[in-house]
């Protein structure tokens, strides 16, 4: 059985504004093995950023963490009133690599006093040892002239470079976990594919488990070995990815994989999921999805969560089990290649 390096149990996660309090995360649970690549989808806000930096500590006010637990190879990182106790861990054994390298670095700071400094404070290296990782850490990830880009601003680098040295400030301490949070975001598709590639080459080197959080599925069906997918800040199923691909069972999986674009020209318009998703100021009775479910039903308005079912779990109180549509599987082979 596969060590369980990051397990997340029934995380509740809310937000104070004027408003009102925003239920960001409702009850997620998921885990994550070690070497293992798992796939965190769902369209914005369902709540798949939030549920990772609660993980790595960095939910803070007007965020908390009211409910659930995080635990690191089986130890929790939360104090007895739910404040994290991450940090200890944090850059060191798990880190994370954020959406937009050009807003996750500091503008005032090269790009080698970055990563020197969380070596010096977790590896305790002097400024010469920290250098010399540095620039190792450059020429891991594919960066080009390492020496001169280490005295170089972000705002001095391209975007796929900012996005190769984030990359390398995550792995400078060998973290056994990486979350990558839309990785490739404002990429494009050329150098989206090397940081793809870049990933998969590192995760076998360096034995990294490694959360891929993406709006992508084609990325999903090419990296992941489990897809966790996230609807209004619930987990509605969880499955292998091939099992997601060509089996779906909750109607929103159904959905979304429905709606992804094609390139062979064999549809005129885009498939869409009608309707909002649900305002997350408000309190949630029955299934979050019931609104825009095509298949709902009156006892859709009762609560339903998560249960197993043969290999896989759905939150749908009438998950999809039957023979595959031809149309459905037409519509949807050209994402589950694997």
């Amino acid at each position: 059985m596969t060590q369980k390096l990051l397990e997340i149990d029934n995380l509740e996660v809310h937000f104070t504004t004027r408003r009102g309090v925003v239920r960001a995360v409702r009850g997620v649970s998921l885990s994550v093995g070690k070497g293992e690549t798992l796939g965190l989808v769902g369209e914005s806000g369902s709540g798949k950023s939030v549920t990772s930096q609660a993980a790595m500590g960095l939910v803070h006010i007007p965020g908390e963490i009211v409910g659930g637990d995080i635990r690191w190879k089986g130890q929790s990182l939360l104090g007895p009133e739910g404040h994290p106790l991450s940090r200890r861990i944090r850059g060191r054994e798990m880190a994370m690599i954020f959406q937009d390298a050009m807003t996750s670095l500091n503008p005032l700071f090269t790009c080698g006093q970055q990563i020197t400094e969380v070596l010096r404070y977790h590896r305790k290296m002097n400024k010469a040892q920290a250098q010399a990782r540095a620039l190792e850490l450059f020429e891991l990830v594919g960066i080009s002239a390492p020496l001169e880009r280490l005295n170089q601003y972000p705002f001095e680098m391209s975007g796929g470079m900012r996005q190769r040295g984030m990359i390398a400030m995550a792995l400078a301490c060998e973290p056994e976990l990486l979350i990558a949070d839309e990785p490739t975001t404002a990429l494009d598709v050329t150098i989206q594919a090397q940081i793809l590639e870049l990933l998969q080459d590192l995760q076998k080197r360096l034995d990294l488990s490694i959360i891929m959080i993406t709006h992508d599925l084609g990325v999903v069906a090419g990296l992941c070995d489990r897809v966790a997918v996230m609807y209004g800040g619930q987990i509605v199923e969880e499955a292998s990815a091939d099992e997601i691909f060509s089996h779906p069972a909750h109607p929103y999986t159904m959905g979304l994989l429905r709606s992804t674009p094609r390139i062979d020209g064999k549809d005129d318009r885009m498939v869409s999921i009608a309707g909002s998703p649900p305002d997350l100021l408000q309190a949630q009775q029955g299934c979050a999805f019931a609104s825009r479910c095509p298949s709902r039903k009156a006892e859709c308005s009762r609560d339903v969560q998560l249960k197993e079912m043969a290999s896989r779990q759905v939150a749908c109180r009438f998950p999809f089990s039957g023979p595959w549509s031809r149309d459905f599987k037409e519509r949807t082979d050209h994402i589950g290649t694997r």
